[in-house]
């Protein structure tokens, strides 16, 4: 760790934006977070190449700032060609970390690509530029939507693991107990690398239940109900939210983890309040 990282080893995702006012507003955040010393910034991409310019365009302008930038690198909708291309792209433009996922199909679109799933473009992101990029992958604590089995998903992330990534970071969860569970499956099987919560700040309750029933995220009931007591006060909402999540992290920290990511959604405040929280 950098003298300069933040003790914590945090990091921020942030997603590409589609309107000049999203871009500026998003450099105002890129700049409130970077007073932080987090370890990465990461940038979202959109499968088949929805959003693909857009990421490159946002790593760019984020990766200004001095932080290292990781891209997300999605494997459905884009071959080997391409993928090719992305990765002499990044670099030529000097970035030296990717979070290599599967990515979803979007609707519409015919052809799955030349590479199914995340460790088959781990390897491949390995074959082609060996040991440049830091790569991360996806952990589900709490299984991934779509697989048949908690057991099943993990011998998904195992894979993706010896297939050469560096590091993973989880989708987000409020339950402390499944990130344990799955840390301990996972170094029960062998894998080693840093296994880093990912964290959602909670702000509005309608986009979380809906972020939440799309990705597998569960949200427990207690919070829910106290979530839907609340209403449309949003400012009652964001203190609740924020002294549940500051005491997941804490819980997360105190029991190992060996860092925070959080889901900013090219917001500054509601992450740094639990950072601030937590020093």
């Amino acid at each position: 760790m950098s003298k300069n990282e933040h003790p914590l080893g945090i990091s921020f995702e942030f997603f590409p934006p589609n309107t000049d006012a999203g871009r500026e507003k998003l450099m105002q955040t890129r700049d409130a977070l970077a007073e932080c010393k987090p370890h990465f910034f990461s940038v979202t991409y959109g499968a088949g190449g929805s959003t693909q310019a857009r990421t490159v365009d946002t790593v760019k302008q984020v990766s200004e700032c001095g932080i290292t930038t990781a891209p997300h690198l999605s494997c459905i909708g884009s071959d080997k060609g391409e993928l090719r291309a992305l990765l002499a792209m990044y670099r030529e433009r000097g970035i030296d970390s990717l979070v290599a996922l599967r990515g979803d199909l979007p609707s519409g679109m015919a052809s799955i690509g030349e590479l199914r799933y995340a460790n088959e473009l781990v390897e491949f992101i390995r074959a082609e530029t060996g040991d440049h990029f830091e790569i991360a992958v996806a952990a589900y604590p709490e299984s991934h939507p779509q697989a048949p089995s908690f057991d099943r998903d993990l011998e998904n992330f195992v894979r993706k693991m010896r297939a050469g990534a560096n590091l993973a970071i989880t989708q987000y969860f409020f339950n402390a107990d499944a990130y344990f569970h799955f840390v301990e499956r996972a170094r029960a099987l062998g894998i080693e690398a840093p296994i880093v919560p990912g964290i959602m700040p909670i702000t509005n309750y309608t986009k979380l239940a809906r972020f939440s029933d799309a990705c597998g995220a569960d949200i427990p009931r207690w919070i829910r109900k106290q979530l839907e007591a609340y209403g449309d006060d949003r400012e009652s909402i964001e203190a609740f939210g924020e002294e549940v999540v500051t005491r997941l992290c804490q819980r997360l920290l105190d029991g190992g983890a060996p860092g925070l990511h959080f889901y900013t959604l090219n917001q500054a405040p509601p992450s740094l309040r639990i950072v601030d929280n937590l020093a």
